[in-house]
């Protein structure tokens, strides 16, 4: 098979064999994947990777000796990876398995290739409802979702998304079910514009224009993906708030710890969410993902998707197999 291979901060095409479902695994060829910013810092050098990277992908399961009723089905897997038997992945999950793969990021080939493997109980399958454009957005959904998850969020809480990117459209739109007066602020027009058009109140200017209008925040959710994102998250959370921490770097990120001990102000990280929740909202179409489709390119032209992925305000870029 062809895939990609991210390895000293170059680009490379590699041909190897199919991979052969292991015990308990499934084969799935890949028929869309995206490219999103952790993708692009992995390039940098971020978790020292080198490898065959992707995570946010669709595909059809084509091999699945241990679980034959997965056979042809469409699907997208979850990328934490457990052991699944140590206890943390009997109590809580694969999430924060000490022995745990990350599918495309760490010890795990990802879905830049035309086949990837992955436990059968790491599969959720696409409704049919959901194009493969649109299943292509579980994982990062899923990920918007999760500060929903994590903190009790209510109507009445005040919440400000920061960072129109990606991810930040996807945390304002989906959040946004569970509190309706959210806010996104930005500085890129066009990108604000497409979550205004799902009802979110989009706010484009500077911390002092923010809280002018606002006030501080209960919560802010810090998605600007760069290293500086903590710090202007501090200047815009009141007192005993909380800042939701996005942002993955291979820059350090630069914070005053004396600010968040004396305003006492929690801490979240918050990285993976529910594939389940996300492939919920998406097959009932309370969040649409569509307008943050940038481009589709195919699987052979993966270098100009790549480089368009990397410009400065792009959107999501999705690459057809």
């Amino acid at each position: 098979m062809r895939a990609v291979i991210f390895a000293n901060g170059a680009v490379h095409w590699t041909t190897k064999p199919q991979p052969l479902p292991g015990p308990g695994e499934v084969s799935i060829q890949v028929r869309m994947a995206g490219i999103c910013n952790t993708d692009l810092e992995l390039l940098k050098g971020y978790m020292d990777f080198a490898g065959i990277p992707g995570h946010e992908f669709v595909g059809r399961v084509v091999a699945a000796p241990d679980h034959p009723e997965l056979l042809g089905k469409r699907v997208t897997a979850e990328i934490n990876l457990g052991c699944g038997r140590c206890r943390t992945c009997l109590t809580s999950g694969p999430r924060h398995c000490p022995h745990r793969t990350t599918l495309g990021i760490a010890g795990k080939d990802g879905a830049f290739a035309e086949y990837v493997t992955v436990p059968a109980s790491a599969v959720h399958m696409v409704p049919d409802g959901v194009s493969d454009r649109e299943a292509v957005f579980i994982e990062p959904l899923a990920a918007a979702l999760e500060p929903g998850q994590q903190l009790h969020l209510t109507a009445d809480t005040s919440v400000l998304v920061l960072g129109d990117g990606k991810l930040g459209i996807l945390a304002a739109c989906s959040l946004r079910l569970q509190v309706p007066d959210i806010v996104l602020a930005g500085r890129h027009p066009r990108k604000l514009a497409i979550a205004a058009a799902q009802g979110v109140a989009t706010r484009h200017g500077d911390i002092a224009g923010l809280r002018e209008a606002f006030g501080r925040f209960d919560v802010v959710v810090e998605a600007t993906g760069r290293p500086d994102g903590l710090a202007c998250a501090l200047d815009l959370v009141r007192p005993e708030g909380t800042v939701v921490l996005k942002t993955t770097t291979f820059a350090p990120t630069p914070v005053d710890m004396a600010r968040v001990v004396v305003d006492e102000i929690s801490l979240v990280g918050s990285r993976c969410g529910n594939f389940r929740l996300a492939t919920s909202v998406l097959g009932h179409r309370l969040v649409d993902v569509a307008p943050l489709i940038e481009a589709v390119h195919p699987f052979d032209a993966f270098p100009e998707a790549l480089a368009a992925a990397a410009r400065p305000g792009a959107m999501k870029v999705l690459v057809e197999f």
